[in-house]
């Protein structure tokens, strides 16, 4: 069992700044690829960013593309969301997930683990 804590969000103004952060603990952090999802108010959840278990590769959503910044830190089991240039349209609830097979990137379907998720409202 993997166990994600996600914290960090928060209302910004559009144009701001935040930093998303997710905590693993169980299983090997290591082994597994993460990515961050949102859902946003009465729409289906889509994904956002993944990075692969090594850091080494990163794949994004076009919306987001040189705005946020997936990253991870092995060593403390962390991985983390930089969401710069907010907009009203960022805003939803975002959840961190993992997946453990090895393959990258992962279809969504095959994240296993998932947090409980954290609310990012961006006001306009």
């Amino acid at each position: 069992q993997v166990h994600l804590v996600e914290s960090g969000g928060g209302l910004v103004q559009a144009g701001g700044s935040l930093r998303l952060s997710c905590v693993a603990s169980g299983r090997t952090f290591t082994s597994a690829s993460m990515a961050w999802f949102r859902q946003a108010p009465g729409k289906e959840r889509e994904f956002v960013a993944a990075i692969s278990w090594t850091g080494r590769s990163t794949d994004y959503e076009d919306s987001v593309k040189g705005r946020f910044t997936i990253s991870r830190d092995n060593d403390n089991n962390t991985a983390y969301l930089q969401m710069n240039s907010l907009k009203p349209e960022d805003t939803a609830v975002y959840y961190c997930a993992a997946d453990m097979r090895y393959h990258f990137p992962p279809p969504p379907s095959d994240y296993d683990y998932w947090g409980q998720g954290t609310q990012v409202t961006v006001s306009s």
